[in-house]
């Protein structure tokens, strides 16, 4: 599909700026490309060569390709007659196309800008300076804040990252200047307004079927920035082996334009410009289409090659020192040189940078008219290499070796070629397969006799053996000889065509495997003939190996994503500099966030790096989610990290995250442990302490009972001590009474006896021997023995009888 050798003649690349910006260079670059492209060598060129290619695989891919190399297989001598099969076309490979295409453009995926320039840097890297800080003063805030009630913090105290790996996770998950988020809604206002995503779906159908996708960007000052589709086969390029064309010096494509509508692009055209364009077109000249499916020839459209030629520019400035001894500088052409001159040279300095530039023009091909040759406005200059430029076209084509492209679908071509021989050929033989049949044998029936006096009759044989299955026959002819038709309806099987049958049946799948081996895609990948006894994670397993196999198409689609977003922010400065339509871009960007209004304004002094961020597929999602489900079993994270983690559409930071939050939650779990065994220990010490005051309360209540008691005891003692003492007072007196009256009683007695002794003198001897008796029970001392001492009790024992 591509030369390896280039053999047209460029004009010079060293060549003045004043050469090369001139109408007559421009006409030899584009001669030069038209010479590489269309004209013929032997029989065919470049340019048809690709066209041919690139619709002969889209008609593969639509199942619509030519039937006339079947018919040239089975014909006989070109001879048809004899068959009458259906040609159409199986559509095996449309069907491999849609799983392909359809999958890639599913899968979801964020723009993502990065600000490069030394101002943003600058303002990161601050940032980033004060986390630290904040991360070596967590501790001080605490002790401040539990004296004063103030933080000294610059940040968040709750967004703080505790070490280094936090920080770098912190700095790619949740820092986002304003004005790269002002970048990325541009970006993506942009690409919504041009409707990119259709433009996505079609050159991902190009990756898939031509192995080669395009997409072009441009800037003019009444639309803004423009995102065209470019049909591969249209395009025309400068011979490169890099997948990625990052080498080549032109690039260009073949547009049909209306008469009308050229007059409209180019309006210094006059009428006899127009009518000699118009004769001179590449379809005039011997230049056609390869695939115009009409034989009148259109003169009303003219087909044009518009290309972008990439060159190199001098930039000179002429140095000269003023009467005040400054330095003035002067821009001059590359002709100035006053090393030429020496008068020149002894007053004026020279400085010289060479910078790349590139010009675009326009050609009718097959003729000498070049409408447009023009060093291109607004051109894209990567703001970390102003000497480099981008051209308007971005291509890819993942699979090309030494300039040839390979596709997915050029792969299988053959393959389902042979698909379609091997269905044609079942419809041969299903033509000519005919049903079993039935064998009567006339003679036996004749010979069957029913026991009615008639014999069978073909008809009703036939009837019953249909209708049961049975039949009735001789094995004795009626002459008693053996009947060689006993059995006289027997089934016919044909079998003619069952084994070709099942060897074209097992050919047509042998080439659909083969298919599926040469393409990756497997039966898991579009759940065809999925395995019933297969289990779902090996199901799962076999579709994620199919989507690895495309992984080059996918990588290839994001690659021209990249390139597209990094032209529009290159182009976003454009309009905001240079486009009437600046303020309702600015407006249009702010109504999502009022707040990068202001960031807007200065858009185009950033400089930007864009990458895609990818969302996961199936396959890793359930990664991330078996981690995060083993995680909450394990109760490692709480259920707000998993709902963190699962908004994380880059699954390597949203794994790294997982690993953090689960050592946070170990380390708060091992707090809390730490702080239960404390409580738990403080409890403990305090029911001790308690158990101690209540034992101590308990030992003094019981003291205080003890004294209580004693007291009561002392008192009893005390009141008994009285009480005995007032007995015993009583009792003394009492025996004091006693005693006095017996006292009184002997003084009484012994008067009486003095008085009675002269008297009873006689009675003396009487008296005296009844005082002998009486000697014996002489009276008692009533003196208390030991009684009248307190505390000694009340001995009552002499006041018993004798």
């Amino acid at each position: 599909m591509a030369e390896s050798v280039t053999k047209a003649f460029f004009p010079s690349q060293v060549a003045s700026d004043l050469e090369k910006v001139s109408k007559e260079y421009g006409l030899k670059v584009a001669k030069a490309i038209e010479s590489e492209w269309f004209v013929r060598d032997g029989v065919t060129y470049r340019f048809a060569n690709n066209q041919d290619s690139f619709h002969r695989l889209r008609l593969y891919a639509r199942g619509e390709q030519s039937i006339q190399k079947y018919k040239d297989e089975l014909s006989i001598n070109g001879d048809l007659s004899y068959l009458n099969l259906d040609w159409k076309p199986v559509p095996i490979i449309p069907k491999f196309v849609d799983i392909v295409v359809n999958g890639i453009s599913e899968r979801v995926f964020d723009i993502k800008a990065y600000s490069q320039d030394p101002y943003g840097v600058d303002k990161r890297t601050q940032y980033m300076e004060s986390i630290l800080i904040d991360m070596q003063n967590l501790e001080l805030n605490k002790q401040v804040q539990d004296f004063y009630g103030i933080s000294i913090l610059e940040n968040d105290a709750a967004n703080i990252p505790e070490n280094k790996e936090e920080l770098e996770l912190h700095m790619q998950l949740n820092y986002k200047q304003a004005v790269e988020i002002a970048e990325e809604q541009a970006i993506n206002t942009l690409l919504n307004g041009n409707r990119y995503e259709l433009t996505r779906k079609r050159f991902y159908q190009d990756l898939t079927i031509l192995g080669i996708g395009a997409v072009k960007t441009t800037f003019n000052t009444s639309e803004g920035v423009v995102v065209d589709y470019v049909d591969p086969a249209n395009l025309v390029w400068s011979y490169t082996e890099d997948p990625y064309f990052d080498d080549i010096y032109y690039v260009g494509e073949v547009k049909t334009v209306p008469v009308n509508e050229l007059v409209k692009e180019f309006p210094e055209l006059t009428d006899e410009d127009l009518k000699d364009i118009t004769n001179q077109s590449f379809k005039k000249a011997g230049y056609y289409s390869a695939h115009n499916d009409h034989d009148e020839i259109d003169k009303n459209q003219i087909q044009i090659l518009y290309f972008n030629y990439k060159t190199y520019s001098k930039e000179v400035y002429k140095v000269k020192d003023t009467a005040t001894g400054g330095t003035k500088v002067i821009v001059k052409d590359d002709t100035f040189n006053p090393v030429l001159d020496a008068a020149l040279e002894q007053r004026f300095g020279r400085l010289e940078k060479q910078i790349e530039v590139l010009y675009e023009g326009a050609l009718v091909l097959g003729s000498e008219k070049l409408l447009k040759w023009e060093l291109a406005k607004n051109m894209m200059r990567p703001k970390s290499d102003y000497t480099k430029v981008k051209m308007n076209y971005n291509i890819v084509a993942p699979r090309m070796y030494k300039g040839k492209i390979e596709s997915l679908v050029s792969r299988i071509t053959g393959f389902a070629d042979m698909i379609q021989l091997t269905h044609l050929k079942l419809q041969q033989v299903l033509s000519r397969m005919v049903p079993d049949g039935i064998y009567m044998d006339a003679d036996g029936l004749a010979e069957v006799d029913l026991g009615n006096g008639t014999n069978y009759n073909p008809q009703e044989a036939l009837n019953m053996f249909f209708q049961t299955g049975s039949i009735i026959g001789r094995s004795m002819t009626s002459d008693g000889d053996m009947n060689p038709g006993k059995i006289p309806i027997q089934e016919i099987q044909s079998g003619s065509g069952g084994a070709k049958l099942q060897s074209l049946i097992q050919t047509y799948n042998y080439y659909l495997q083969m298919i599926r081996d040469v393409t990756g895609l497997n039966e898991a990948r579009d759940a065809s003939t999925p395995d019933a006894k297969a289990l779902v994670g090996i199901q799962k397993i076999a579709a994620a190996n199919s989507n690895t196999a495309t992984r080059h198409i996918l990588q290839a689609g994001l690659f021209l994503t990249a390139e597209v977003a990094e032209a529009l922010s290159l182009r976003i400065s454009d309009i905001i500099e240079y486009s009437p339509t600046r303020d309702a871009f600015i407006q249009a960007i702010g109504s999502h966030n009022v707040a990068t209004l202001q960031e807007m304004a200065e858009l185009h002094l950033y400089d930007f790096g864009i990458f895609i961020e990818l969302e996961p597929d199936e396959e890793e999602k359930q990664l991330l989610e078996n981690n995060i489900q083993a995680a909450l079993a394990q109760q490692s994270i709480e259920l707000e990290d998993a709902i963190d983690l699962r908004m994380i559409k880059n699954v390597k930071l949203a794994n790294q995250l997982l690993k953090i939050r689960r050592k946070k939650k170990q380390e708060r779990d091992q707090e809390l442990a730490e702080r239960n065994i404390q409580a738990q220990a403080k409890a403990n010490a305090e029911a001790q302490q308690v158990a101690a005051q209540a034992e101590v309360q308990k030992q003094e209540a019981i003291t205080q009972m003890q004294t209580q008691l004693e007291q009561v005891k002392a008192e009893i003692s005390s009141n008994k001590l009285v009480q005995e003492a007032k007995l015993k007072k009583e009792l003394m007196a009492y025996e004091f009474q006693l005693n006095m009256q017996i006292k009184n009683m002997e003084n009484s007695i012994a008067d009486k006896k003095e008085t009675q002794k002269e008297d009873r003198k006689d009675q003396r001897v009487q008296l005296q021997g009844e005082e002998q008796r009486k000697s014996k029970n002489s009276a008692k001392s009533f003196e208390s023995s030991g009684n009248d001492t307190l505390g000694q009790g009340i001995d009552m024992s002499v006041f018993n009888p004798r």
